[in-house]
């Protein structure tokens, strides 16, 4: 006579082993079915993205980096009256289209929710759907703080800060929708290295890291990642022309890697963060600044 197994009454060991088994089965069953190894950006074919400030610097490289893998992308730029802001958005128009996906572009100040309200459904209408949304536009506007005007305050604020949260807002009923999306916000090492003259570009891309955590807190359970990069300082015609070469020469020695960055190194890892090899990464913040806060 079989005397059963000890502890699990009226059992037998072969029964036992059918038990485990059946358990086993029950919790696999209960697990999602595990991910495949995703190749960076090749299953973002057929997305639909909106990057902010994408004519030039990092949201152009951003936005040339998702055509590159098949994304159509909608950008906006600043029409400020500076000739070279529609030049720079025509440019990037031309190279997104010669890439062979459909891409569009219009001029839509961060400062000015009415504007957002009425871009995001354009491009839903246009494109047929949104999946990505890449809030880099962002000014600054220099000063110390004794000498900072409250318009100098004032627009980096809503620009840099309270345009990303009018673009989140926007589209975050269409992610909860789909139970699908990307957010990638673009902060800088300044939200927690401070320096002379930046008050209100601190403040506002500090802002960020709050706005980004939040968001994905509350956009998580329908499956839409929400992250933010921290740039350090990257090569582009605004740094250049707008900062004194000692300062760039300091940041150059503060970094561990001796170099500036490129736009290119900021888009390599917001693609990242768009894939779904970043599937499980939700309200992270990922310096790009070569060692500069280390």
């Amino acid at each position: 006579m079989d005397p059963g197994v000890e502890g699990v009454p009226g059992s037998t060991r072969d029964g036992e082993t059918r038990s485990l088994a059946s358990q086993v089965e029950e919790l696999l069953d209960q697990v999602e079915t595990q991910p495949r190894p995703a190749s960076l950006g090749g299953e973002l074919r057929g997305r639909v993205a909106i990057v902010t400030g994408g004519s030039s610097g990092i949201g152009r490289a951003v936005a040339l980096s998702l055509a590159a893998a098949g994304v159509d992308v909608a950008f906006t730029f600043l029409n400020d009256g500076d000739p070279r802001s529609a030049l720079d958005a025509e440019r990037t128009l031309d190279e997104l289209e010669r890439q062979g996906v459909r891409a569009l572009c219009h001029p839509c100040d961060n400062r000015r929710p009415e504007e957002i309200r009425a871009f995001v459904p354009w491009v839903l209408g246009q494109m047929g759907g949104l999946h990505i949304l890449v809030n880099n536009a962002g000014v600054g506007r220099d000063r110390a703080l004794w000498r900072m005007e409250d318009e100098a305050w004032e627009t980096v604020i809503a620009t840099n800060l309270s345009g990303a949260f009018y673009f989140t807002r926007e589209v975050a009923p269409h992610f909860r929708e789909q139970e699908w999306g990307k957010i990638v916000n673009v902060s800088s090492v300044h939200a927690y290295r401070g320096e002379f003259g930046l008050a209100n570009y601190a403040s506002s891309k500090a802002g960020l890291l709050g706005l980004t955590r939040s968001a994905a807190l509350e956009l998580g359970p329908s499956n839409v990642n929400v992250n933010v990069v921290a740039p350090g300082y990257i090569r582009t015609t605004r740094l250049t022309e707008g900062v004194p070469p000692e300062i760039l020469d300091r940041a150059r020695d503060q970094s561990s890697l001796g170099r500036l960055g490129d736009p290119q190194d900021v888009a390599n890892v917001v693609m990242f963060l768009c894939t779904e090899a970043a599937r499980h990464i939700t309200g992270a913040v990922i310096p790009v600044d070569g060692g500069y806060l280390l």
